[in-house]
């Protein structure tokens, strides 16, 4: 089994007790026969019984779960962070942790991700029939224009938690509180390559939803700002030799220490 196979699906989530237990034996079954398949569930400082019932869930049906518990919530953007950081492999996908995310359309975005010969990209899940109210349709379709007039990423619907792209990809990324939401742009930014897979979306059956008008439309548009103004800063280095490695014999080496 190469590193190249391997697949860790990164859920943050913050009360979701009542949705976690489904999602995860769904995403187990969809994904039983792929090597190296894990989940890591980052619990972002829940108050109820998120991480027990995942890991009940887990040992029910097999499945290798990473866990890691914040202490205290410090949204969906750091918890992303905590998990990528604690997965093994090399390909990352993201998915939200209420159940309206749907673990069948994982093997589209492999499926898509085989076709990419660029070492950075991100496959973005386009949610084309969203199953939220119509306010909260309305808030994101204004964000999403807002969003690609100005950074012209070209993803329709940048808040769709389903994304894949490789751990070392996302480790290239200057990262911030929402920066989420901005992964495919960023992605852009240090020449990677976007690609779209429509996916399912499902409607909230238990919990709350964390967002509101402020911290999901409005909060968004001002971080606007910030990524244009990284996206600005960011310089690409084009390597004009090839990179060489002189080993350094032993002998040498202690001379050298004994200089210093």
């Amino acid at each position: 089994m190469g590193k190249e196979r391997t697949l860790s699906l990164v859920i943050p989530a913050k009360d979701e007790q009542e949705n976690i237990a489904n999602l995860l034996t769904e995403a187990f079954a969809v994904m039983r026969d792929y090597p190296g398949f894990e989940v890591v569930l980052v619990d972002d400082g829940s108050a109820d019984q998120t991480l027990e019932t995942a890991i009940r869930s887990a040992r029910g049906v097999g499945g290798r779960l990473v866990t890691v518990r914040h202490e205290q919530s410090v949204g969906q953007s750091g918890a992303l962070a905590t998990g990528i950081r604690h997965a093994r492999s090399h390909l990352i996908v993201t998915m939200d942790g209420d159940g309206q995310n749907d673990p069948a359309d994982i093997p589209a975005l492999l499926q898509k991700a085989n076709t990419i010969q660029a070492p950075d990209f991100c496959i973005a899940g386009y949610r084309k029939n969203r199953k939220d109210t119509a306010w909260k349709r309305f808030q994101s379709r204004l964000a999403n224009r807002v969003r690609d007039a100005l950074l012209h990423d070209g993803v329709p619907d940048t808040g769709c938690g389903l994304k894949l792209f490789p751990r070392s990809t996302f480790l290239k990324l200057p990262w911030f509180d929402h920066g989420h939401r901005f992964i495919p742009a960023l992605v852009r930014g240090i020449g990677g390559e976007i690609a779209i897979v429509e996916v399912n979306h499902r409607p909230r059956t238990a919990g709350i939803s964390k967002y509101n008008a402020w911290n999901r439309t409005w909060a968004g548009i001002l971080d606007l700002f910030g990524v244009l103004w990284l996206l600005h800063r960011i310089r690409i280095p084009v390597i004009a030799t090839p990179v060489t490695a002189n080993p350094v014999d032993s002998d040498t080496r202690a001379s050298v220490t004994e200089q210093s």
